[in-house]
């Protein structure tokens, strides 16, 4: 085994059984079994979801959240549901609370999470992806594997935070230099590890290298450039003040006109504007 797989292999053993990191809760697998039937209805799932007071209050406040942006407020989980889908209710659940540890631990990456699901949503819907809240939510976990280096590798997070420090080099490189591996891989082996879709999972693994995608390169594509549009405006911190840099093959999968850019650009500012006030209140709610 060449070194760099061997250190790679090394950082997969360590965090395989790891305790702290979130496995599906039990009302996501009860969910599960309900929605492999047929006839299950929206309400009869929220009605489960409802009966935990706590998350029903976070997932609400989540997806009235300028990142869905959504004009009218939902006052129901099931009605969260029909507008959100599964999937991404599914997610927000099992992400709750790496999300609680985050708003704690590294706001300025809670907000850069929130602002990427933010641009990715507008970027979905220009693009009529279909879907589009899914990719909100692949933008929200896009950088899931930062929470993982910092919660589990507590040692190598310092060196590497070393690193960028020292070096002048991004987070992602210096993560491969201490752990021959980057951020992106291991939140896609977290994601595979919670059952979540393949339409989330690839843009969390090629969110830098999005052509490198066998499937869902477009949903990988948009997620890499609306990191890319809120590292620029500098809203949160992805951990290292550089822009990552585009990816040519990215771009000319989704281009959008000059024209396009402007009013996405200038809708993006205003929710960024919004989505200030919401980190601040659902830190208040947590």
């Amino acid at each position: 085994m060449e070194p760099e797989e061997a250190r790679r292999e090394e950082i997969r053993q360590k965090l395989k059984d790891v305790q702290s990191l979130p496995t599906l809760p039990p009302i996501v697998s009860k969910l599960n079994g309900m929605v492999e039937k047929e006839d299950v209805t929206a309400v009869q799932l929220g009605r489960i979801i409802d009966k935990d007071q706590v998350l029903t209050s976070k997932l609400l406040k989540m997806v009235n959240s300028s990142f869905f942006g959504f004009p009218q407020r939902i006052s129901t989980v099931s009605s969260a549901i029909v507008l959100l889908g599964f999937n991404v209710i599914k997610t927000l659940i099992v992400t709750s609370s790496i999300f609680e540890t985050m708003q704690s631990a590294d706001i300025g990456l809670w907000e850069h999470s929130l602002g990427c699901a933010t641009a990715a949503a507008i970027l979905a819907k220009r693009r009529r992806v279909k879907n589009p809240e899914e990719i909100s939510t692949a933008g929200l976990i896009h950088d899931l594997g930062k929470i993982v280096i910092r919660a589990e590798l507590p040692e190598e997070y310092a060196r590497i935070k070393e690193v960028v420090e020292r070096q002048e080099t991004s987070t992602m490189d210096a993560e491969i230099q201490v752990l021959g591996i980057a951020h992106a891989e291991i939140g896609s082996w977290l994601a595979r590890r919670w059952n979540l879709p393949a339409r989330l999972v690839t843009p969390i693994e090629f969110h830098h290298d999005p052509c490198r995608a066998r499937e869902y390169r477009d949903l990988a594509a948009i997620v890499h450039f609306s990191d890319i549009l809120v590292r620029a405006i500098g809203f949160g911190s992805g951990g290292d003040p550089w822009v990552p840099p585009l990816d040519h093959d990215a771009w000319e999968i989704i281009k959008f006109s000059r024209t396009d850019m402007r009013e996405i650009l200038g809708e993006l500012e205003d929710r960024l504007v919004d989505l200030q006030d919401f980190t601040m209140e659902i830190q208040q709610l947590g």
